[in-house]
């Protein structure tokens, strides 16, 4: 293959890559809407022929298994965090047509109901906040700062962790993203891998500001996605109106509430920040996670730090519980 053949056929690849991620954010979110293979071809600009072939070769599961395992991973993660949403409006919100449907096929894919789902992992964090408090010398690990309606403040401490953490309105950001499928964690030469590509288009285009942060978008959770389906969307914001292209892409992350937990974390902490957020912080805080997009969010780089560390904002959506 000449030269010129392997760059268009890399070109091509990412392009058909950049199709599928606006079908990927689209159906995310449209997640409790009808999603026919037509209107989700005319999304990817394929024909409805053609389309479901492609989703299958470039995403490795059929369009019709891959919308019914995100909604069941999605309604088995609402059952884990969500007190106040009957089983019945968590099936509703996942697309399903009724209650029984949703619970045969939740039962086929996690082995058990959903309402033994809810109370199997309910049952695991009483436990959990039972241990916590047994262990603590010296009372709860979340101390209450200040009392302000719009901006409620904790500092929470763990091992050897602590984060000042806020209750606040986040804006509505347009991002510009390169996407991972597969696993993640602790991979720092993968992130580096990302975020140089998607700085290597940016900076000819004038995008990267001297005072913007790098955004990592979790699209999964992984206590219930398999790693190998695993999404990450690595992000810098952009002007609205934004072109992309190739392999980079465009979405608009929402704005609302969101708890902000502030670390200062090693490569290795990252985990136990995220557990020190929905673990300790989020059943004591009277909140529970809302229905939109976590992530992280980096304000430096960490070989430029004294210690090398990340200083880092997680972000989970919440609404009051």
């Amino acid at each position: 293959m000449s030269p010129w053949s392997r760059e268009g056929a890399a070109s091509s690849r990412r392009e058909y890559i950049a199709r599928i991620n606006r079908v990927l954010d689209y159906i995310e979110q449209h997640l409790s809407e009808t999603l026919t293979v037509k209107t989700l071809a005319e999304v990817a600009s394929f024909s409805p022929y053609h389309f479901s072939r492609i989703f299958r070769a470039l995403v490795g599961e059929s369009l019709y298994a891959f919308l019914r395992r995100v909604r069941l991973e999605k309604a088995a993660d609402k059952l884990c965090h969500t007190g106040g949403d009957s089983v019945t409006q968590i099936a509703f919100d996942a697309g399903f047509a009724s209650p029984a449907a949703f619970s045969k096929a939740f039962r086929q894919q996690h082995g058990m109901s959903p309402s033994e789902w809810r109370d199997t992992h309910a049952r695991n964090s009483r436990n959990g906040q039972t241990m916590r408090r047994i262990g603590e010398a010296g009372g709860s690990a979340l101390d209450y700062l200040e009392a302000d309606q719009l901006q409620q403040r904790w500092r929470i401490s763990m091992s050897k962790l602590t984060a000042d953490v806020q209750v606040r309105e986040l804006p509505a950001m347009e991002v510009a993203y390169i996407r991972h499928v597969g696993p993640y964690a602790g991979d720092g030469a993968l992130f580096g891998r990302l975020i140089g590509r998607l700085c290597e288009w940016a900076g000819p285009r004038g995008l990267l500001k001297e005072d913007g942060s790098i955004l990592c978008v979790y699209h999964d959770n992984p206590e219930v996605t398999e790693e190998e389906k695993l999404r990450l969307s690595v992000c810098i914001e952009v002007p609205a109106g934004t072109l992309a292209d190739g392999d980079i892409g465009r979405m608009s992350l929402p704005g609302g509430l969101y708890v902000v937990g502030k670390f200062s974390l090693r490569e290795d902490q990252f985990a136990e920040a995220w557990q020190m957020i929905m673990g300790e912080w989020l059943p004591e805080s009277g909140y529970q996670p809302d229905d939109r997009p976590c992530f992280e969010m980096y304000h430096n780089d960490p070989d430029q730090h004294p210690e090398g560390l990340f200083e880092v904002e997680i972000c989970e959506p919440v609404k009051p519980l």
